[in-house]
């Protein structure tokens, strides 16, 4: 059936749900997506449940995408597959920008036969990357208020093994069940933010848990009786900032999803369970008495028509208990971790083409 071999398939990561051990089955030779992703309410990326102290301008997210896939059969058990997005999270103050890619190659072990499923290895790599995100809205850190915070290169890397068993159940009924394991990586170029000191505002600059302060306008033209300069360590507070933005991890992924085919129309949905243990920032957020997220509930259902024998339409619909949790690592640490507790749901319209 031609539904089933315009189905999500070997183009998966972060978003894993629909994954199958017998992507493109059908006649494709390659696949072609698009898609337009929207959430479908404000996101709330406020820290504090107590709506009196709940600042407005983090209680009115709103976060869009759009990204391309592709695959293509290499071999009659060996799909390989990539693709690029663009993402932007804003709330009512700070609009941030990230560019993401995705790499993977899918091997059929085995056929299904009898009461034994199809069994597939993928091996995956993704990530996303921003040029710069600056936050405008003061960040509360032990021992300061940062005015605003700038960094530079913010990233994620993850490497990503699944093992996919795909039963046939009938002519249109497919059931996969998904086991993944996978690291994650942070990192960022350079890190810098201003603070009010005694009145007076002051460009920070770190190197490490190093702090260099330098006096800012309008006081920067003040007299005597004004620190122009100050070396300072973030380590001081009892902050460690490599160990709490860049930090690395290790995560555990479970699942199952059915796809049905009825006719011209392709059905299909599924749960997915991830869960991670992070180095460095959630043992620090626990020691402050702050939020650790480390589980993630997922779930995904999907509807696509079929308008021509290698083209399809398809809307998509995710419901994930935790905000970002492993779609965007590089949007977690220990500043924005109480964000985390919040829910995430979005819609995605796109096209699937095969040829």
């Amino acid at each position: 059936m031609l539904c089933a071999a315009l189905s999500p398939g070997a183009a998966a990561a972060p978003r894993d749900g629909l994954l199958s051990a017998t992507p493109g089955q059908a006649n494709p030779v390659a696949s072609f997506e698009i898609g337009f992703d929207r959430v479908n309410r404000s996101l709330d990326f406020s820290t504090s449940a107590d709506p009196a102290t709940q600042n407005p301008a983090t209680t009115a997210g709103d976060y869009r995408s759009a990204q391309v896939h592709a695959s293509w059969r290499a071999m009659d058990r060996l799909w390989l597959s990539g693709g690029l997005g663009r993402r932007q999270v804003s709330n009512a103050v700070d609009q941030f920008n990230y560019r993401s890619w995705q790499a993977a190659a899918q091997w059929r072990l085995m056929d299904a036969a009898d009461s034994r499923p199809a069994v597939a290895l993928r091996l995956g790599a993704w990530g996303n990357r921003a040029s710069v995100t600056e936050a405008t809205t003061p960040v509360h850190v032990p021992g300061a208020i940062l005015d605003t915070v700038t960094v530079r290169q913010p990233a994620d890397r993850q490497l990503q093994l699944d093992v996919l068993a795909t039963w046939p159940l009938s002519p249109r009924l497919d059931v996969t069940a998904i086991a993944s394991a996978g690291s994650t990586r942070l990192s960022y170029g350079s890190l810098a933010a201003t603070t009010t000191r005694n009145g007076c505002p002051y460009n920070l600059a770190f190197n490490g848990n190093d702090i260099f302060g330098t006096l800012a306008a309008p006081c920067a033209g003040n007299g005597g009786g004004v620190i122009r300069q100050f070396y300072d360590s973030s380590g001081d507070y009892g902050v460690d900032v490599p160990r709490e933005i860049a930090w690395r991890g290790r995560f555990l992924q479970a699942g199952i999803n059915a796809h049905w085919r009825l006719g011209d129309w392709s059905l299909a949905g599924g749960y997915l369970l991830h869960t991670v243990r992070r180095n460095g920032v959630d043992a620090i957020l626990a020691k402050r008495g702050d939020p650790v997220h480390r589980h993630n509930h997922g779930f995904t259902a999907e509807a696509a028509y079929r308008l021509h024998p290698q083209v399809s339409v398809f809307g998509r619909a995710q419901v994930s208990s935790h905000l970002f949790f492993n779609d965007m690592p590089v949007t977690y640490n220990s500043s924005t971790s109480g964000s985390f507790g919040n829910r995430l749901s979005l819609f995605t319209l796109g096209l699937r083409a095969g040829f």
